[in-house]
């Protein structure tokens, strides 16, 4: 194939592609990268024989995409040891806000938060079956494991996306409904949205890792809730240890602020807002269906 033809079906796939790549590395700089190194493997490479071109790239994306989770892993054990920062750190996360939020909210940023926490193969073997309908044959040669043990890697990170349920279903759904009022109403910056689903005796108290503040009245705290909002395009309902709640993942990082409710009589009795580092790493977090 001519190198002009073979760059033509390359486009015709890189959306495709750049999806892919941004599941699997919740960056869309990174995606853009591995979108880009794919290319290049694409044309050293000998394609005459090869049936599926679209599963082909997905399987080279998802091979690349691997490898550099693996290498974001082991350059984080590394910086734990070490209290240098290096320019890594100081380039990190630039980019286009804008259009992150925007992949981030088509994703899904709670399945963003969800996959951030797994560990490199388990991402993949869910990100290529369950999301792209990638075949555990396929996805096993990735992997350097047998189909069985890549089903394994899928169905563990599967557990781990979905959380294990600890409510009724009635009634997470009733969780789920205030909280999503709540969080239209900040992106809204409306407080009066706002003051219709808290309850005006509400209590909220913060957790920054260092000792516990604390606002009493839900006209107290709303409206600086409501001016402060300015984060909300990286805020997204999940569910945190077992009832919904809301987290805060810049750009579809880690997260760095999570809320948990109290509800009674269809409204938020009080309010939780941990931001300690330390608290944030024992709490388990999943997408809603």
């Amino acid at each position: 194939m001519e190198e002009r033809d073979l760059a033509a079906r390359f486009e015709e796939n890189r959306s495709h592609l750049r999806g892919v790549a941004y599941r699997m590395l919740g960056s869309l700089a990174e995606a853009d990268d591995a979108v880009q190194e794919s290319w290049f493997r694409l044309s050293r490479a000998d394609t005459g024989e090869v049936e599926n071109f679209r599963g082909w790239l997905t399987t080279v994306v998802g091979r690349i995409c691997l490898d550099m989770l693996r290498s974001r892993k082991t350059r984080a054990e590394e910086d734990l040891e070490s209290p240098a920062t290096d320019a890594r750190a100081a380039t990190a996360g630039k980019g286009d806000p804008e259009q992150e939020s925007l992949f981030a909210d088509s994703v899904g940023l709670a399945l963003l938060v969800v996959l951030e926490t797994l560990e490199p193969a388990e991402r993949l073997a869910f990100v290529l079956h369950d999301l792209f309908s990638v075949p555990f044959e396929e996805i096993a040669t990735i992997v350097g494991r047998s189909p069985d043990a890549a089903r394994q890697l899928a169905s563990r990170a599967r557990r781990r996306v979905r959380g294990a349920p600890t409510l009724p279903e009635a009634e997470l759904e009733s969780q789920r409904g205030v909280v999503a009022a709540f969080l239209a109403a900040l992106r809204s910056a409306d407080l009066d949205g706002l003051l219709a689903v808290l309850d005006p005796e509400l209590v909220v108290r913060g957790d920054f890792g260092r000792g516990i503040s604390e606002v009493r009245g839900a006209a107290n705290w709303a409206k600086g809730a409501v001016l402060g909002a300015h984060g909300a395009p990286f805020v997204e309902v999940a569910i945190v240890d077992g009832s919904f709640g809301l987290v805060f993942a810049p750009r579809g990082k880690k997260v760095v602020r999570a809320l948990t409710f109290r509800f009674a009589n269809g409204k938020v009795t009080s309010i939780e807002v941990i931001a300690d580092r330390a608290r944030l790493d024992q709490m388990e977090f999943a997408a809603p269906a």
